[in-house]
């Protein structure tokens, strides 16, 4: 895959740090970030699929171009 867009770059890591809110949490506050967590995957498997849709390629093979992009820059903070 060639280039990954900004947007869908952008709602991986937004859902992934709704993810990572979950640690620590229980009762109420741990189903109501749930929700929120959940919300963002969506978000960001539909923009996903619609991309994917558009360039005529593999919904996984962006989907996996996307993690790789997000991981890769967690990974290493000098590459921001």
């Amino acid at each position: 895959m060639a280039e990954v867009p900004d947007e869908l770059i952008e709602l991986e890591r937004s859902a992934e740090q709704e993810r990572a809110r979950l640690a620590g949490l229980a009762g109420d506050d741990y189903a109501a970030q749930l929700r929120r967590w959940r919300e963002a995957a969506e978000a960001v498997q539909a923009a996903i699929t619609a991309h994917a849709e558009a360039v005529e390629v593999s919904r996984y093979e962006v989907e996996q171009a996307v993690k790789k992009v997000v991981r890769h820059t967690e990974e290493d903070p000098a590459a921001e």
